[in-house]
């Protein structure tokens, strides 16, 4: 991209944000995980670049995203909430990652959050295994830890099994009422403050319902035929 197509994308979010706060939505969130374009320049695989928009560390090349944030943030004023979702894996690499250390994820964090972030969305394969050694804090969990923000955990939350287990290699699926109560818990202990789920919804649509009124045998599991919801 020549810096004229950058200049042009980022005007693009900031319509799009525009658009979003005028008809009524709460607030946007930008995609900046999972391989999409402001995670390619996040990455030093995907971003060669020489100028500014690049850089040899992972804070200098959070430079592109920062940029489109502030310039959302200054489009939408300071009391619209922008979140903006991260992830360490990909699919190609589902054990590859961004920031090995927390030290190294302050410094990933610390221009996104200066920039305008309100709230991170963590995306992780399984929100119950630990982001670092030493320490049960899940990616979400580190985040809120280094920003103070408000902070979105995600990731096989209901199920026996993560998703790219079940598409790649052809796990059976299932409810896994011990994930429901994990996330119970540590959202009561303040590791997280929101919890996103997306697929179980597909199989049932009162999943949250059941939830909170513990009727946890009632639900109806997650298959890949489920996918045939969005159809």
């Amino acid at each position: 991209m020549s810096v004229d197509d950058i200049d042009r994308m980022i005007l693009a979010f900031v319509r799009a944000a525009k658009q979003a706060k005028n008809i009524g939505f709460d607030g946007v969130e930008i995609q900046g995980g999972h391989g999409y374009l402001v995670d390619q320049f996040f990455w030093d695989r995907t971003n060669k670049r020489t100028d500014r928009f690049g850089g040899e560390t992972l804070a200098e090349r959070t430079y592109f995203a920062s940029e489109l944030i502030r310039a959302v943030r200054d489009m939408v004023g300071q009391e619209f909430p922008i979140c903006l979702r991260i992830s360490q894996w990909k699919m190609g690499d589902v054990n590859t990652k961004l920031a090995n250390t927390p030290r190294e994820l302050a410094a990933f964090l610390a221009p996104l959050s200066d920039a305008g972030v309100d709230i991170f969305h963590c995306s992780s394969l399984r929100f119950f295994e630990p982001e670092f050694p030493g320490s049960d804090l899940n990616l979400a969990g580190w985040t809120k830890k280094i920003t103070q923000k408000s902070v979105i955990t995600v990731g096989s939350v209901g199920l026996n099994t993560d998703f790219v287990s079940m598409r790649i290699k052809g796990e059976t699926p299932g409810v896994a009422k011990k994930t429901i109560h994990e996330v119970l818990d540590r959202l009561s202990r303040d590791e997280f403050d929101l919890v996103a789920v997306g697929r179980v919804l597909l199989a049932d649509p009162a999943w949250v319902t059941k939830v909170i009124e513990n009727r946890l045998d009632e639900i109806i599991p997650f298959t890949m035929k489920s996918l045939e919801t969005y159809y």
